[in-house]
C-alpha cells in the first residue's frame, strides 16, 4: 500500500503540487476534463487545460496551426468570431485552441501554460479522460493518447492519457455531475499523485501510461472499488517478453481487463515512438514505482 499512503500523506508531508498540462480530444468544455481539472487543482497542483475548441475525436496526431473560428466553440462555449485561440476569461487557466488535440497540447506546453509558472515548463501531462475507451487498434486513432503522445516524444514530458468506458458527452456546465465524471476524475486523480508521488523521473523517456476505466455501474461506483492492472497495448505474439509480474512474463492485453468484468483499470506501459507496447525493461521501471497499487486478474 505504499503508494497510496505516500499519496495520502503528501499534504502532511508538506509536498507541493506540481504543474500539469492538461488536454483531450473531446473539446476543452466537456465535462469528463473539466471534472478532473477542478480534482487536479484541488490535490493542490497548477494545472493549466489546452483543449481544442471542439470535439476532435479519432484525430490521432494530426497538427494542424490554429484558424479563427467562424462559429461557437462546443456548448456554446465561446462566440463566433473568437480567434484561433481563447480563454475562459474568469478562469484562464481553462483554455481553447481552434485545431486538433496535439495542436492543443503544443500550444499549451510552448505558449498558454508557461506564463502562469513564471516562464517554466509543465513537470507532467495528462490528457483526458476520454469520452469511451481507447483499446487496442484504437490507441493509434485517439486524439486523447495522441496528445499524450506528443507530450511524452516531442516535448519529452512525462505523460498519461486517460479514457472511460462510460459513454455520453456531456457540457461543462451540467448540473449534478454525474457520478461518472466525478469517479473518473478521482481514479485519474489517484493514479496521477502516485506516479507524482513515486519521484523523478516520473516515467522514462519517450514512455505514456494508457490508461483505461471500465463503465461506472453496478458495482463499480465508488473510485476505492476499483483495482489496477499492469497491462499492454498490443497482443504481442511475436513480441519480446514483457516485465515479469503476476508469475507470467506476458501481460494481459487491455482488452483482456476491460472483458474480464469487475472493476479493473488497465494501466498499459506505451511507446511513444510508436503507440504500441514499450519494452520491458521501462515497465520494469513503472512496475516498480506503481506495484504497491497493483493487482493481479484472477
Amino acid at each position: 500500500m505504499r503508494a497510496q499512503v505516500l499519496v495520502a500523506l503528501l499534504p502532511a508531508l508538506g509536498a507541493q503540487g506540481i504543474r500539469i498540462i492538461q488536454s483531450n480530444d473531446d473539446g476543452w468544455a466537456e465535462l469528463y476534463a473539466r471534472s478532473f481539472f477542478n480534482a487536479l487543482t484541488a490535490a493542490g497542483h497548477d494545472v493549466v487545460l489546452s483543449a481544442p475548441a471542439e470535439n476532435k475525436s479519432g484525430a490521432s496526431s494530426l497538427d494542424v496551426e490554429p484558424s479563427a473560428r467562424t462559429s461557437p466553440c462546443e456548448y456554446d462555449s465561446c462566440p463566433a468570431n473568437s480567434g484561433p485561440i481563447g480563454r475562459n476569461e474568469t478562469s484562464p487557466r481553462l483554455n481553447w485552441v481552434n485545431s486538433f488535440p496535439v495542436t492543443a497540447m503544443r500550444y499549451g506546453i510552448d505558449t498558454i501554460a508557461p506564463p502562469f509558472w513564471n516562464g517554466a515548463a509543465p513537470e507532467l501531462a495528462v490528457s483526458g479522460p476520454n469520452v469511451g475507451s481507447n483499446l487496442f487498434l484504437a490507441v493509434q486513432f485517439s486524439g486523447t493518447v495522441g496528445a499524450a503522445v506528443h507530450a511524452a516524444k516531442s516535448a519529452k514530458i512525462p505523460a498519461l492519457a486517460f479514457s472511460g468506458a462510460s459513454e455520453g458527452n456531456l457540457a461543462w456546465n451540467t448540473t449534478p455531475e454525474p457520478q461518472r465524471s466525478t469517479v473518473y476524475a478521482q481514479l485519474a486523480t489517484t493514479l496521477t499523485n502516485a506516479v507524482i508521488a513515486s519521484g523523478k523521473p516520473y516515467l522514462p523517456e519517450d514512455v505514456f501510461l494508457n490508461v483505461n476505466f471500465p463503465e461506472v455501474t453496478g458495482s463499480c461506483t465508488d473510485a476505492a472499488q476499483f483495482k489496477w492492472v499492469l497491462s499492454r497495448i498490443n497482443i504481442g505474439t511475436f513480441s519480446e517478453a514483457d516485465v515479469e509480474w503476476c508469475g507470467d512474463d506476458r501481460l494481459p492485453t487491455e482488452q483482456s481487463v476491460a472483458d474480464a468484468g469487475g472493476c479493473y483499470v488497465s494501466i498499459s506501459v506505451g511507446d511513444a515512438n510508436d503507440k504500441t507496447t514499450a519494452p520491458a525493461e521501462k515497465q520494469a521501471v513503472v512496475l516498480r514505482k506503481l506495484q504497491s497499487m497493483l493487482t493481479c486478474l484472477p
